[in-house]
């Protein structure tokens, strides 16, 4: 299931994780051009766009027959992010690629950002490649192979309870629905666990849960690209991912609750309470 003829889709995940985020760090602080999506928070710069057109060819370049579905070539808003990805449910192989996970933090060179690459096979995730430039950190996973980080396998914290717990959450930049509903959950679950972190940066959220760094992320009104990737490195690292409601992850969830399975039916009780 992982290669076609000798090629590997891990190896061509992890190259062209690696070679999109040493470009991405060489433009740190070049930007000509700022753009708004979804709102004044949700922003895209050339590098963006550039970047994915680099994943894009040097995908493609191994497998031309395969299916891209990337962050900047869908409009925003959640019916357009649904739309193609409903618009792709019947493809073999389908990679779903952010370029930046982060991109505010990388306009104003706040140094958490990441490159997110995940590959399905007929809408199950498989591989998954995660690379943080400014740590060079490359968080990797194949489906039942577990996930590792610089050779040595990861494996999820070891928390038992909301109160010993460090978990993140993100600022949606959908104002009317997602964020209010967010604040809600920061709300009931800020005083119960032991600290939160909110870095701006979904994808390395979850990587930083496989790697037993924090114990659980949530947030709502994501999309498969921010969060395909990091939820096979969970998985793989022996964690839990649903939507905040409990229910099984798949490509579709936009509401995204990720633990190392000890505080995860704590973490649903708190965020159903307010949605």
């Amino acid at each position: 299931m992982y290669t076609i003829g000798s090629k590997s889709f891990t190896a061509v995940a992890i190259n062209t994780a690696s070679k999109a985020g040493e470009w991405i760090k060489s433009k740190l602080g070049g930007i000509r051009e700022i753009n708004l999506k979804q709102s004044s928070q949700d922003l895209v710069t050339e590098i963006d766009k550039g970047a994915e057109k680099l994943i894009r060819n040097l995908i493609l370049t191994h497998f031309p027959d395969h299916s891209i579905l990337g962050e900047e070539g869908v409009e925003p808003g959640p019916a357009a992010s649904a739309k193609a990805l409903q618009d792709m449910s019947d493809a073999e192989y389908l990679w779903i690629v952010d370029p930046i996970d982060g991109t505010t933090n990388f306009v104003h060179g706040f140094p958490f950002f990441c490159v997110s690459i995940a590959l399905a096979h007929r809408g199950e995730v498989i591989v998954a490649a995660i690379y943080d430039p400014m740590k060079d950190e490359l968080y990797v996973a194949e489906k039942g192979k577990g996930a590792y980080l610089r050779g040595k396998v990861l494996q999820v914290s070891g928390e038992q309870t909301l109160a010993q717990s460090l978990v993140a959450t993100g600022f949606p930049p959908d104002q009317q629905y997602a964020l209010p509903l967010n604040l809600a959950g920061v709300a009931s679950i800020g005083p119960k666990v032991r600290n939160l972190r909110v870095a701006g940066s979904a994808a390395l959220h979850m990587a930083y849960v496989a790697a037993g760094r924090l114990s659980g992320f949530w947030e709502i009104g994501l999309n498969s690209w921010d969060v395909a990737a990091g939820a096979l490195l969970i998985q793989e690292s022996g964690g839990r991912v649903t939507d905040t409601e409990g229910r099984p992850y798949t490509l579709a969830v936009r509401n995204m609750l990720a633990t190392n399975g000890h505080i995860h039916d704590e973490m649903v009780t708190e965020l159903t309470k307010v949605q």
